[in-house]
């Protein structure tokens, strides 16, 4: 049953309260699992006294003519099971600080009750993966809470949201020959059953070794599907192999495991120790160094291979059992899952074919997570190779690049540039953009770059230089939709390319610049008057017999010409664009005196400005300005 507003509780009902408020990190669902423990454990079962009812702050016993009982075990194993899947979900879904309430309740109606609450500072974000999900989002156990609760529910408050759950003992009169020693709270000798922050502390579940095993497995056979469900989640967004390792023995322990260490198997080093973790965070380094002096062995058995216990593990009086799995995705050894658990000679079978399928997920992230990886770093030696590696001097002519991809990780998009020496006192420059963002993009941009070198090298002119490029480009693409790869007309280039003259002994340079569906550059002269430098052309590759005009003009010292893409001018405020009134001009005007670094830098900053939003595009700025009063010379950059 699903309740929906709260906790019922009966008027006349005798109970018992307590409280613990906990961090949002790794260990706060095994002390929760000991919170409850040691309160359910603290408490003793009373008989009703007419209408009295106490509450008490911490575990105590309620008001009235007290038998001494324990709780049942299995009621002790629900609650224990459920506030661990509880606050994990709250810890990451949430993320805010916890508090868990556990209550006794006995009234003359019912049978022995016993109400846990979590609650977190989240109260926005919706409890995932309940029993009537629409969604099919895995949730942290909510699928258990709803199998195993008599009610539970979910409370949401203006500061906060509460998940509770009550469970009722089946046979209360059975609970009367159990010794509360022998309880599944049952704690070390000496041990209080709280944390200090100067004791030793297990973070595992506070379970007696006699019962372990078969906590285990109970565990197992009851939210083995909803665990392995939020491990393929958890595990299958991770990109980074480190990552993947310490996520999965952050989950590993302590539900299925004490202590766990995982290697990976590294190109050319062989398996290397990537993760080490222990449900007790201080027996974590002399565990690590004691699995670094002993490697797995070669050969690990998919069913687990023994493994000598570990004196840094802890509990050496009792010992343990370690098994080793191997890690195995697509037919290759990624490494090796190493588990313990204490005061266990052996896993039962059901828990060890859990492992054995969690050690598939995590096989498969790596896996993946290096796929990505060695892509990555494929991709990036590609796109070095689209952009130069740095650019010309020219000579009288101070020059500058602002070059931002609008693609997550790319470092090369659709925008492209070069300034390249063509001969004696000649430069070549020019900014491009291909339509798309794509991978596909970024070759096209190799292709126009390394192309226009090759003609301008050759003594093409600007106007040959565009023709030659857009027949090349209408024939790449033509080839492109014959073979089926892409749409007819799918690839587009726009281009400014132009070049520089520096004739010694003059000021200056002379310029001759065109423009392919490219935004035009603006020239601003030295009294601060800005004009369009050339005229608006066709894209290329969209007219194999296009021709094209170029304009000259003289740069003079303090003169700049300022390039851009549609990245810059169709940046978005609204229904308003940068460019809309000649607004690029405006920012132009507004850099006057700038040096061409600074200028460049006051133009990117105004289109990020420009828009509440972030850029949707690739951002390129090319400044080339004529310095006043330089003496120019005739030499090679």
């Amino acid at each position: 049953m699903h309740g929906g507003k709260g906790v019922p509780l009966s008027v006349h009902a005798t109970e018992s309260v307590s409280r613990k408020g906990l961090s949002a990190n790794q260990l706060a669902a095994a002390r929760a699992r000991e919170f409850v423990c040691a309160a359910l454990q603290g408490w003793a079962v009373p008989s009703v006294n007419g209408d009295e009812a106490s509450t008490a702050d911490t575990a105590s016993d309620a008001v009235g003519a007290t038998v001494p009982m324990a709780i049942p075990e299995e009621l002790v194993d629900d609650a224990v099971l459920l506030v661990s899947e509880l606050v994990t979900n709250a810890v990451m879904y949430a993320g805010t600080d916890i508090d868990v309430v556990c209550r006794l309740e006995r009234n003359p109606d019912t049978r022995l009750g016993v109400v846990v609450e979590v609650a977190d500072r989240h109260p926005s974000r919706g409890v995932r993966g309940g029993a009537d999900t629409r969604r099919g989002e895995p949730g942290y156990g909510l699928q258990l809470v709803s199998a195993l609760s008599e009610s539970w529910g979910v409370t949401y408050r203006r500061a906060e949201k509460r998940v509770w759950f009550r469970l009722e003992a089946a046979e209360e009169d059975a609970a009367a020959t159990e010794s509360a020693a022998s309880g599944p709270c049952a704690t070390k000798p000496g041990a209080t059953g709280r944390h200090s922050d100067t004791q030793s502390y297990d973070a595992g579940p506070s379970v007696h070794p006699a019962h372990a095993q078969g906590y285990a497995a109970e565990w197992t056979d009851r939210g083995g599907p909803s665990f392995l469900a939020e491990t393929s989640e958890l595990l299958a967004g991770q990109l980074d192999e480190a990552m993947v390792t310490a996520l999965a023995a952050q989950m590993l322990v302590p539900r299925l495991a004490d202590w766990c260490g995982i290697w990976l198997n590294m190109p050319g080093m062989g398996l290397q120790l990537s993760r080490v973790w222990h449900a007790d965070e201080q027996r974590i380094p002399p565990l690590r160094e004691e699995l670094e002096r002993i490697p797995p062995p070669s050969a690990v058995r998919i069913g687990g291979t023994p493994w000598p216990w570990p004196e840094s593990a802890g509990v050496a009086h009792e010992g343990g059992s370690a098994f080793a799995f191997p890690l195995i995705a697509r037919d290759t050894d990624q490494g090796v899952l190493l588990l313990g658990r204490a005061g266990q000679s052996q896993m039962t079978d059901t828990v060890v074919r859990m492992v054995q399928d969690v050690a598939r997920r995590v096989a498969q992230a790596v896996y993946t997570a290096r796929q990505y990886t060695r892509q990555r770093r494929i991709s990036a030696a590609l796109q070095r190779r689209q952009l130069p590696a740095t650019l010309a001097s020219i000579v009288g002519v101070d020059t500058a690049i602002v070059y931002e991809p609008h693609g997550e990780g790319q470092t090369v998009g659709g925008d492209f540039y070069d300034i390249f020496p063509r001969g004696e006192n000649h430069w070549c420059f020019l900014l491009g953009d291909v339509q798309g963002k794509d991978p596909e993009a970024m070759s096209v941009t190799g292709l126009a770059r390394h192309l226009v070198r090759l003609l301008a090298r050759e003594g093409h002119g600007v106007e040959s230089v565009l023709g030659r490029l857009n027949v090349a480009m209408a024939e790449e693409s033509a080839e492109a939709f014959a073979l089926g790869t892409e749409q007819s007309g799918s690839r587009f280039l726009s281009l400014l390319y132009g070049e520089l003259t520096v004739d010694p002994g003059v000021p200056g340079a002379h310029c001759t610049v065109a423009t392919a569906g490219h935004p035009p550059p603006l020239h601003m002269c030295a009294d601060g008057r800005v004009e369009p430098a050339s005229v608006p052309q066709m894209l290329l590759g969209i007219d194999e017999g296009a021709e094209f005009r170029a304009a000259t003009f003289h740069l003079a010292p303090g003169e700049t010409l300022l390039c851009v893409t549609d990245g810059v001018t169709e940046r978005r405020c609204g229904n308003w664009q940068l460019d809309d009134n000649d607004g690029l001009a405006d920012v132009l005007r507004q850099g006057m005196g700038l040096s061409a670094k600074a200028l460049a830098e006051h133009v990117r900053r105004a289109a990020h400005d420009f828009g509440t939003g972030p850029v949707e595009d690739d951002l390129s700025v090319l400044v080339l300005q004529a310095v006043a009063g330089e003496k120019t010379c005739a030499r090679r950059p």
